[in-house]
């Protein structure tokens, strides 16, 4: 068998997990949890999870009980469990963090990596809060287990999503835009020509510069370091859960599958692992019906210019 056709078969293994949920017209839905992160996040995956409850499966999100824009859902069950903040404290801190963000002087390198570090700072005290707060309750934990789900659906974002599917040993489907740092790229271990592909946030081009490119190599290695940084506390987490010693980025590589939420309309042309769809332009509304046109008026237009 070609490469070719043992990427398609893969890809078409893994993606079946998520149409067999999408089936119209079956005889028994599915069962799907799903773990959302709150904002931005839980936007772009609300219509896919609303329209997968609709059609006849049976779709369980969690979500904490003080959350920015999440909540229960028309045909969807919500099950929520408590978290040592509220809405109005996390508003708070939210609204002062970009406060600073709006009125720090970001001209420098070193300013906008404080800024960013701060940033990722604050949501990665409320990420391991909520995640600690869902993990260690038996209670759910044995709900989530006796429903004998199918799949999971959860963004990475937050790693309880990840660290859940694991402990459930459920298939897990991540469905991200972005991550702090490319998750998605080590842990499938998907190939990054860094002489030709500038890494996000850099703002290069395809066409760097040696010094560019130099930078760009530097960058990727340093990474991986990046990820184990940001994901310390979690990794103890998921171990103690787990009971056996392991890491987030271990856990996101038994991902069965990966929803990209971008295409190459907007990215640089780049590798893609088999297990990776891109989905850009999910979000994007029903557009609205062309205005009707007079056929004679264009027809002069057409003649004339």
């Amino acid at each position: 068998m070609s490469m070719a056709a043992a990427r398609i078969s893969v890809r078409s293994a893994f993606t079946g997990l998520l149409i067999s949920l999408l089936c119209l017209g079956s005889a028994q839905g599915g069962k799907l949890l799903v773990i959302p992160v709150d904002g931005s996040h839980w936007t772009g995956m609300k219509p896919l999870v609303e329209e997968l409850g609709r059609r006849g499966n049976q779709v369980v999100v969690v979500i904490p009980e003080a959350s920015l824009s999440m909540g229960p859902s028309e045909h969807t069950t919500t099950l929520t469990f408590p978290v040592p903040y509220t809405k109005e404290s996390m508003m708070k801190t939210m609204g002062n963090n970009l406060g600073r963000l709006m009125t720090t002087d970001v001209s420098t390198t070193v300013a906008r990596l404080k800024n960013y570090w701060n940033t990722m700072a604050m949501l990665s005290n409320y990420t391991m809060i909520t995640c600690e707060s869902m993990l260690y309750n038996k209670e759910l934990m044995q709900t989530l287990r006796d429903y004998d789900f199918d799949a999971l659906l959860t963004d990475p974002f937050w790693p309880v999503g990840i660290i859940t599917g694991a402990y459930l040993d459920i298939p897990s489907i991540y469905m991200h835009g972005s991550l702090p740092c490319p998750l998605d790229f080590i842990a499938t271990r998907c190939p990054s020509p860094v002489s030709y592909l500038p890494l996000r946030y850099t703002h290069y081009s395809n066409r760097m510069s040696l010094w560019e490119r130099t930078v760009n190599l530097l960058r990727s290695l340093l990474e991986p370091a990046g990820c184990s940084r940001l994901y310390i506390y979690a990794d103890k987490v998921a171990s103690d859960i787990l009971q056996r010693e392991t890491s987030i980025v271990e856990l996101a590589s038994d991902a069965a599958l990966w929803l990209i939420r971008f295409d190459f309309s907007f990215e640089f042309p780049m590798p893609l692992m088999p297990n990776m769809i891109m989905i850009g332009g999910m979000k994007a509304g029903k557009p609205k019906p062309l205005p009707q046109v007079s056929l004679r008026l264009l027809g002069y237009f057409l003649y004339f210019f």
